[in-house]
């Protein structure tokens, strides 16, 4: 498995020079670009419940159930932070 350091993308945080900095999160991405829900949620800046809820409702980002447990792909979650 491989761990990658990705840029929340709504996340900032202030920096010394008083300029924003996109805030780095740790996320495991597998080999197939599948992201775990857990991991999922924090590269949204999400609780895992609020991506669970959304599913149910059918809205947010695509998941895929895969042996009972819930991943997302980061194309999809890239998606859905640009928008419609």
């Amino acid at each position: 498995m491989e761990t990658s350091r990705i840029a929340l993308m709504g996340g900032t945080k202030q920096v010394t020079n008083g300029e924003p900095a996109i805030e780095q999160v740790k996320v495991r991405v597998l080999p197939d670009g599948r992201i775990a829900r857990s991991d999922a949620a924090r590269y949204l800046g999400h609780q895992p419940k609020t991506l669970a809820m959304w599913a149910l409702q059918g809205r947010g980002p695509r998941s895929v159930k895969v042996g009972g447990r819930v991943f997302y792909f980061k194309d999809d979650l890239d998606g859905f932070i640009r928008g419609p």
